[in-house]
């Protein structure tokens, strides 16, 4: 364990992290899987309700929507033009990890639900008056940042750390996703000479 002065620093694997999902997020995320549960609780009931509102009867007949089939709910609400969406992939291989982008293999992996906002709800929340191709690939940005947290989630990517001045514990702090402490948010935590030791790399990584 590295040490300066009296001062050890531990990064240490948070064994009970929160779900990004249960905060205040941007983007609705719809998953249906039958042996995991993944995505937004009230997702599906969102989306469903969503398509009801913006795009006819006569043109979800048309399409044989089926709002118990998740590959039909996508294209009734990419039919509507009012959500900017991304796809959610799974790669399900002892573990799981979720991406917007496809998996090479085929074999493990698959989509699995969707990612949505609607516009109305973007425009709402920046104050913007319309949209515009711009602004909707900064939200798909946005949308593909709450995917790779809870990326980080589903991966046991989450961390915190523990300060200690001769062997005793005098700070810790817990919930950092992703594994590098120094992008990670913990710097902004620990005063100036525990900052420098993990700036220097001189730190220990605890697996519990």
């Amino acid at each position: 364990m590295a040490t300066a002065k009296n001062i050890t620093i531990e990064v240490v694997k948070d064994s009970d992290a929160e779900n990004p999902r249960n905060w205040d997020n941007l983007g609705v995320m719809v998953c249906a899987h039958r042996r995991y549960t993944l995505g937004d609780e009230d997702g599906l009931s969102k989306v469903v309700s969503f398509i009801k509102e913006h795009v006819s009867d006569a043109s979800l007949e048309k399409i044989g929507f089926d709002e118990s089939d998740l590959p039909s709910v996508e294209k009734a609400l990419l039919l509507s033009g009012k959500a900017v969406v991304l796809p959610l992939h799974l790669y399900d291989h002892s573990g799981i990890t979720m991406s917007t982008s496809p998996f090479s293999c085929s074999w493990d992996s698959g989509q699995v639900g969707f990612i949505y906002v609607p516009k109305e709800a973007v425009l709402e929340e920046f104050g913007w008056k319309q949209m515009s191709a711009k602004r909707t690939l900064q939200i798909a940005k946005t949308l593909n940042s709450e995917v790779v947290v809870y990326d980080q989630y589903l991966t046991g990517d989450v961390w915190g750390f523990r300060v200690k001045a001769d062997g005793e514990e005098t700070d810790s702090c817990w919930g950092f996703y992703g594994d590098d402490p120094v992008t990670n948010g913990i710097l902004e935590y620990l005063c100036d000479e525990a900052k420098q030791l993990v700036k220097a790399g001189q730190y220990a990584r605890v697996y519990q």
